[in-house]
């Protein structure tokens, strides 16, 4: 069976239960993570750099513990946060940082200990991402998953479709353009569809919206056209029958990329990386131009303090080394293919590198134009619980040929019951 949240809080429960006992909270002695006089970080593989970690004591003057963490990292951290100990000073949070917005008070506010010193050298949209509806900051930004579309230029130069990027930008601009051109390929190359999914559709269009499913007081507004229209989209797309119907992550994907049956996708930049491992044999027949529907964002972390933290300030010190504009770029950018938060880091010309797999095309031209375009939107802490019952319906509209009538109104009435039981209705 599957690991899931459940049998890890279980299983977790087990093995920091004697190390529990006899401790009232973190600040008491033997429940902290590393030995007084340092810092202790959490992480995940491939979020920070090892080689920034490794030169950070030196550079602050602050002795840091960075601690990779395996497995579901949010429930680890979850677990200690409830038994109140073992909890790190300093704490990678993920794109859903707002699932932590009601228990802002177990974060120290980073505009408490200098945060707003440095809030210009950030994209607007992503530091705001990381503070409550109430003004408190509880993420400094890291990276970010600025949207494109990724075509393959051969393909549409085949269907007649244009194929330089600036013409395909230009040309599909819109969904209902792209979708348009969807169609236009699919009759002239059989064998070729326009996208893996229509999930993408539903996923990336919403992406570009300035509203999501709740607003700042939390209630639903998912009823509302910034999800519908990605919606009908979607349902579009599977009407034209212009997709492959080849799910993500999945070894079907790979082969559809690498042997040509999927032309495009919109994708955030670190799907770049997922396509040339999946698609080596295809280098230089690639290319990115602005996405359907304009700028979008898919992912993204953050760093934040725990209130039980030793030394908050040191712990910024530390923070701010990490995300500095300069190690944004020369470790996240170009060593670990993290995209920048940080607008220097965006801009500099050491970012402006030409890509044999994209047939030389200096493609973060394309994600920094995105990346500056992203709308500012309100994520609640109950859009991963809101999200599925819609993502839900979509799969079962293209996978099971569920109406799209039908699914609307159980997508509907899903929200309802999971609103209900989070007690917001």
């Amino acid at each position: 069976m599957a690991p899931n949240r459940r049998t890890f809080l279980a299983a977790a429960s087990g093995l920091l239960g004697t190390a529990l006992l006899g401790t009232s909270g973190c600040g008491t002695r033997g429940s902290y993570l590393t030995p007084e006089g340092t810092l202790s970080l959490w992480y995940w593989n491939r979020s920070i750099s090892d080689t920034l970690l490794a030169k950070t004591p030196k550079a602050t003057g602050v002795k840091l513990v960075p601690q990779k963490i395996g497995g579901d990292f949010k429930s680890k951290f979850l677990t200690s946060l409830a038994g109140k100990a073992y909890i790190p000073d300093i704490v990678g949070l993920n794109e859903d940082v707002a699932t932590y917005f009601p228990d802002a008070d177990q974060f120290v506010d980073l505009y408490d200990i200098g945060a707003k010193d440095v809030e210009s050298e950030f994209l607007d949209w992503k530091w705001q991402r990381g503070v409550t509806p109430d003004g408190r900051m509880v993420g400094f930004p890291m990276d970010t998953g600025p949207t494109a579309l990724f075509y393959r230029h051969d393909l549409f130069d085949r269907a007649g479709l244009p194929s330089e990027p600036d013409e395909v930008a230009a040309q599909m601009s819109t969904w209902e353009k792209y979708l348009e051109a969807g169609s236009t390929l699919v009759k002239k190359l059989p064998k070729t569809y326009m996208m893996p999914n229509v999930d993408m559709v539903y996923g990336q269009a919403l992406a570009q919206q300035g509203k999501r499913y709740m607003d700042e007081k939390n209630h639903f507004i998912g009823n509302g056209p910034q999800v519908r229209q990605p919606w009908d989209l979607a349902v579009d797309a599977y009407r034209r029958k212009i997709t492959s119907n080849t799910n993500d992550w999945t070894s079907d994907w790979n082969a559809a990329m690498s042997t040509g049956r999927v032309a495009s996708f919109v994708g955030a930049v670190w799907m770049g990386q997922v396509l040339t491992d999946a698609a080596s044999g295809t280098s230089g027949k690639w290319r990115v131009c602005r996405a359907p529907g304009g700028a979008g964002n898919s992912g993204g972390s953050f760093l934040g303090i725990p209130k039980s933290c030793r030394d908050p300030e040191a712990a910024f010190k530390v923070i701010k080394y990490l995300q500095s504009p300069e190690n944004q770029l020369i470790y996240g950018l170009n060593e670990m293919q993290l995209y920048p938060s940080a607008i220097a880091s965006l801009e500099d010309r050491r970012a402006q590198v030409k890509d044999k797999f994209y047939g030389g095309q200096v493609i973060n031209e394309v994600f920094a134009t995105s990346a500056k375009n992203v709308k500012p939107v309100y994520l609640s802490p109950y859009d991963n619980v809101i999200g599925p019952a819609f993502s839900d319906q979509i799969t079962n509209i293209w996978s099971a040929g569920k109406d799209p009538a039908r699914a609307w109104k159980d997508a509907l009435a899903e929200a309802d019951r999971q609103l209900s039981h989070l007690g917001l209705i």
